[in-house]
């Protein structure tokens, strides 16, 4: 019986090795496709870029949609903002779902709001809309306070108070750079509405200098946790997103900040109240749209725009947060499972969908079991000694490498940390992901997978503390 499954557990071993050096090769082609265009961008003036955008009345105009839900702690950071963007029009909304905290009667005492007649057209089916206010000091402006149904239902309730064709989802703990909705809309512009929706990096903002809802600088937060998910956020968008954006195959931009065409959006249903995975769920569905037209339009994500969030902070919001991405993951494969190996949606069916379930989905599955056969494989005598060290330099490699290789990418084109100091930080910690962190993400997202069979949509709890030092 101990030759058996000694055996079994050998088997098992060789497929999780494999595995992780197919997951690593993936990441390698997505960094080798994505680069190209990271080199280039690293030498132009992204100042010239923009300047005859900033100028132009005739520029799409946009509505800025911001869902809120207990965000008393930053919604004036994130609403001064908004309002300071450089853009030539635009709107912000402020969307209040069910808040029981003072999150409408701050944003109405410090931008004097006056209540209106709601008058609104109902292209997507929401919760009950309460009242309406626009701000007396800036008459682009508005506050909707609705009953709580979730960030879906929220931005869904936007979508229908906007005026413009163009809409942009932010979160109401975050804070744009000036530029940054310029920078997003350019290639709409530039195409002429072919790219139907674009998104941009997502940052964290723990530990800067942020005034007056505006980076003044930027530095690395104390806590090894915060730090740890600075580095994940570089290998997520500066190797996956750009490479599968490049060919046009991205299946999420980000919820914290991303710009849609309206009719594109409504022509679908809108946001999806019944999952916790609103944003990259909509995303698959603007695909399955745009392939059953047999439409040329995109999606694109556009590495420079910088959006600011503020992280969890402790272990516990980090493990909420995890569970909820990983049961939003699970419920978008399982709600499009058609789509997948399906020929007739090219490169979505034949490469990201199986890309996002067997990488992004399935990987702490196979993390986690290999962590198993490692520990009880060596303390049983079930596999050698040569097999444990070969699974654990594949692990080392999966995570601390690839996250170093992440930190160089970013201080090889966009240098956002200044100092030498920072970037040798964040190395050091990169190389160290495997042998604690990785594993504390691995745990959390099988628990979300597990969890992914409750019907269950929330917010969820991070306890803000705010990014911004004049909110403190």
């Amino acid at each position: 019986m101990n030759e058996g499954m000694s055996l079994a557990i050998q088997i098992i071993a060789l497929i999780i090795i494999v595995y992780m050096l197919l997951v690593g090769f993936t990441y390698v082609v997505l960094f080798a496709i994505g680069s190209p265009r990271v080199k280039r961008e690293s030498k132009l003036n992204r100042k010239e870029q923009i300047e005859g955008i900033s100028i132009n009345k005739d520029t799409f105009p946009v509505s800025v949609l911001v869902p809120a839900f207990n965000e008393e702690v930053g919604i004036i950071s994130t609403v001064r903002s908004m309002l300071g963007l450089d853009y030539p029009q635009f709107e912000v909304i402020v969307i209040d779902d069910g808040s029981n905290d003072s999150t409408s009667e701050r944003v109405i005492k410090q931008f004097n709001m006056e209540k209106i007649d709601l008058a609104m057209r109902k292209y997507v089916q929401t919760e009950l809309i309460k009242s309406a206010y626009q701000s007396s000091l800036y008459p682009h402006l508005f506050l909707v306070q609705k009953e709580n149904g979730g960030k879906a239902d929220a931005l869904n309730v936007g979508i229908n108070f906007s005026r413009y064709p163009y809409f942009s989802a932010v979160d109401g703990d975050s804070i744009l750079d000036r530029d940054a909705l310029l920078k997003t809309m350019k290639p709409i512009i530039d195409s002429n509405g072919l790219v139907t929706a674009t998104g941009g990096t997502v940052r964290i903002a723990n530990g800067s200098t942020i005034n007056h809802s505006e980076v003044e600088k930027i530095s690395l937060p104390k806590q090894p946790l915060v730090i740890m998910q600075i580095i994940e956020y570089f290998r997520a968008f500066l190797i996956g997103r750009l490479g599968l954006s490049r060919m046009n195959i991205l299946l999420i931009i980000s919820g914290a900040f991303g710009v849609f065409e309206k009719s594109r959006v409504i022509k679908v249903g809108g946001y999806n109240s019944k999952t916790v995975g609103e944003d990259m769920e909509l995303i698959v569905r603007i695909h399955r749209s745009i392939k059953d037209e047999k439409s040329d339009q995109r999606i694109e994500y556009i590495q420079d725009p910088v959006c600011w969030t503020e992280a969890p902070s402790t272990l516990a919001s980090l493990r909420s947060q995890r569970k909820r991405w990983q049961r939003g993951l699970a419920e978008t494969l399982w709600t499009h499972r058609k789509m997948m190996f399906n020929p007739k949606y090219k490169g979505v069916g034949l490469f990201s969908m199986p890309y996002y379930l067997f990488v992004e989905l399935l990987s702490s599955v196979f993390e986690l079991l290999g962590y198993f056969v490692i520990i009880f494989g060596l303390l049983f005598s079930f596999i050698s000694i040569e097999v444990a060290i070969v699974m654990f330099l594949v692990t080392v490699m999966y995570g601390s490498l690839l996250s170093a290789l992440a930190v160089l990418l970013e201080e090889w084109t966009y240098h956002k940390y200044p100092d030498l100091r920072s970037v040798v930080i964040l190395f050091i910690w990169a190389l160290t992901e495997t042998f604690w962190y990785r594993p504390l993400l691995v745990w959390w997202r099988c628990e979300g997978l597990v969890h992914s069979l409750r019907k269950k949509s929330d917010w969820g709890n991070m306890n803000r503390k705010g990014i911004s030092n004049d909110e403190k």
